[in-house]
């Protein structure tokens, strides 16, 4: 495993982050287990999280999860670079959720106290809360990271100029700032590029794509479909608005001699700031799949072609001025 930085920071971390959003609703608590101890097994040792994952509202299941599996010992926790955030609502109360220094200080505890650690490795916020300052934002971060509760903070779902506000509010303080953003970014949703990938690219954020594969519209669902597998509803409607491309993609890849979803995941790993996208596997035949995207080569040519069918932007203002 050829390890990476993340961003400028000295952190090693797989070029390939493992999802767990699936651990609880669809892969039961016993495959989870299984399938982390796999990751460790193939060298990945990024994972990513949540504590509104498993959505029971205040539970934080999926944490629970990993804290259960940590829990068995064996070097788990020491081998995991182990990345949650916090935002959304973990209670009916005022101040369960969002990004106030009150919240900020309960969210991580109560991660800390469901995963069975004493410290996050990267906490990241899951959004932008636009009623919280930035200076309150990092003055609860700074306090976390002296406490030992926290090493490095990410964003998530941040716009270009959030970013910029962020950095600039974090250096004014003498503090390291973000280290990452998780950003949606795949080959059908490419307006990262616009502000967001430039920001990062600046800031020497590594960019974190979720939804590599759009819900599966790039992991070869016209060949599934075609072998009478079902897709859900909003997949068919997805799918009826992009098929044209997605035919051309798959022909393409077939073209290649590879899988869809690994020339989507190896199509990010080209991409500049980008570190790892995050996959997210059910079962263990989707991990040790998803393996491939780290030897598939894409040449000039093949990216051509790619960005033929899906046509991305320049950078901002360039994309839309002279």
């Amino acid at each position: 495993m050829d390890y990476v930085n993340l961003g400028r920071s000295g952190l090693q971390v797989s070029p390939l982050c493992l999802g767990t959003m699936n651990f609880g609703p669809q892969t039961s608590e016993e495959d989870s287990f299984a399938i982390m101890d796999r990751a460790h097994e193939l060298g990945l040792n990024f994972f990513d999280t949540a504590n509104v994952y498993g959505w029971k509202t205040g539970e934080g299941v999926t944490e629970n999860i990993i804290g259960r599996w940590f829990a068995q010992g064996g070097g788990r926790r020491e081998k995991t670079v182990i990345a949650t955030k916090l935002y959304g609502s973990m209670g009916d109360w005022p101040n369960e959720g969002k990004l106030s220094a009150l919240n900020i200080r309960r969210a991580c505890d109560a991660s800390l106290k469901r995963m069975q650690t004493d410290y996050i490795d990267v906490y990241q916020a899951h959004h932008i809360d636009r009623n919280t300052p930035f200076e309150e934002f990092w003055e609860a971060m700074e306090v976390l990271r002296l406490q030992g509760k926290i090493l490095y903070v990410g964003s998530s779902n941040f716009a270009g100029w959030h970013i910029a506000k962020a950095q600039e509010s974090a250096a004014r303080r003498n503090f390291f700032g973000l280290v990452a953003e998780q950003s949606h970014y795949n080959l059908l949703t490419r307006t990262a590029e616009l502000e967001v990938l430039p920001a990062c690219e600046d800031y020497g954020l590594g960019v974190i794509p979720w939804s590599p594969l759009a819900s599966g519209l790039l992991g070869g669902v016209l060949r599934k479909l075609d072998k009478n597998r079902s897709a859900a509803d909003h997949i068919v409607r997805e799918l009826d608005k992009h098929r044209d491309k997605i035919e051309a993609y798959e022909k393409f890849c077939d073209e290649l001699g590879e899988d869809p979803a690994h020339v989507a995941l190896a199509w990010l790993l080209s991409r500049p700031a980008v570190t790892a996208p995050i996959i997210g596997p059910r079962t263990l035949e989707q991990l040790d799949g998803s393996m491939r995207a780290l030897e598939v080569e894409l040449d000039a040519a093949a990216l051509a072609r790619i960005d033929e069918i899906f046509p991305g932007h320049r950078t901002a203002p360039e994309d839309y001025a002279w």
